[in-house]
């Protein structure tokens, strides 16, 4: 073969192979386009006609499926889904159709359960909780709290953890009912915090660990699911800002200042500089607004704005900043609530200037109640 009649050859191949290439690219193009534009499916097909008997069977339940496709779609595609074993497992333990309904709607990744480890988690459960029925209330409020986890091992090390290191049934009730993400620490986390707590007691002069343990976590449920590092923070700030000796620091945290303890140290902090700023600019002095604080420790979680308003709704309407600082749970009342109460009052022709103001603050039963004397007086 000539070198010309070579080269022709080669050229020829290789065009070839590249409008080959070109036409099975554009081919491939096309059938993707087209999969998209009529909403083919390119996958495994077997698996759709169990996802639709998943969803007929979640629709049968009274499911909300498009909430729960919105909040975990990736259960959807996963295999061995159980929800039946879940329906009958939960009305065994007494939960209604329309609450089983409603949890796997709100936390669709119960039906990934076993039968075998929702019976052992439950069984766990039941260690600390008096009924089946305490359980249903907690999974109907927080499904989250029961299935978040499928480790029932770490859940029974915490558990005995919890119980070796002081903490009785009720207060594990309490962490259950309030703060269950506790028990899906891992056991390393909740020791470094129970730890940590143990040398603060005894730092602050305290002898009796166990005690200041249970106390503390019983007044704060959540501080078990905080980092070590924010407590210490939070620690350091209250004794160093209020200038407290050892016993009322102890007392402080142990009590009304308990949960101050959860809060970001950096919002604690600019919190506390704001109502100091605030108080001091109505001629209050330092040693009023420390008492103010620490009688009323729940002021701290008040944001600069909430805070600031409060104040000068109270102050228009003629309470003096000495009522509010002297009686500071009237704070815990919204403002529009302190706005129809003081107009209300004032109506009655009762003097807010010289009269006891808790009653902005108390239940609207209560409240109610005093109006009716008023109105009769």
């Amino acid at each position: 073969m000539t070198p010309r009649n070579l080269f022709c050859l080669r050229s020829n191949l290789l065009f070839g192979s590249r409008y080959w290439m070109i036409q099975f690219s554009t081919e491939s193009l096309f059938k993707s386009v087209s999969f998209r534009l009529f909403g083919v499916k390119c996958g495994n097909e077997d698996s759709e006609p169990l996802e639709n008997e998943l969803l007929k069977n979640l629709l049968t339940m009274g499911v909300d499926v498009d909430m729960a496709k919105k909040r975990q779609p990736g259960v959807f595609n996963r295999i061995g889904i159980n929800e039946q074993d879940l329906k009958m497992f939960l009305l065994s333990k007494g939960a209604s159709k329309e609450v089983i309904a409603s949890i796997i709607s709100r936390y669709p990744r119960a039906i990934t359960r076993t039968p075998e480890n929702l019976s052992k988690r439950w069984d766990l459960w039941r260690r600390i909780m008096a009924s089946d029925l305490e359980i249903v209330n907690i999974l109907e409020r927080s499904p989250e709290s029961f299935f978040r986890s499928n480790n029932n091992l770490n859940l029974e090390n915490n558990i005995k953890f919890l119980y070796s290191v002081g903490l009785t049934r009720k207060c594990l009730c309490r962490l259950l009912t309030n703060a269950p993400r506790t028990f899906s620490n891992s056991l390393h986390l909740n020791k470094q915090m129970v730890e940590l707590l143990q040398e603060v007691c005894l730092s602050l002069g305290h002898s009796d660990p166990i005690d200041f343990v249970r106390k503390i976590i019983f007044k704060n449920p959540f501080i078990l699911i905080q980092s070590t590092k924010r407590i210490k923070a939070n620690i350091k700030f209250l004794q160093s800002t209020f200038n407290l000796n050892n016993e009322e620091l102890l007392g402080l945290i142990c009590g009304p200042g308990a949960e101050i303890l959860d809060l970001s140290n950096d919002y604690a902090k600019r919190n506390y500089t704001n109502i100091k700023e605030k108080l001091f600019s109505l001629g209050c002095t330092e040693e009023e607004v420390r008492k103010f604080v620490l009688s009323y420790p729940d002021v701290i979680f008040l944001g600069e704005k909430k805070f600031n308003d409060k104040i000068d709704c109270l102050i228009e309407e003629k309470i003096s900043i000495l009522q509010i600082i002297e009686t500071p749970r009237i704070l815990d009342a919204s403002i529009s609530t302190l706005k129809s109460r003081i107009k209300e009052l004032v109506n009655f022709g009762y003097d807010l200037s010289t009269s006891n103001i808790t009653l902005l603050s108390w239940s609207q039963k209560r409240y109610k109640a005093k109006l009716k004397k008023l109105n009769v007086g």
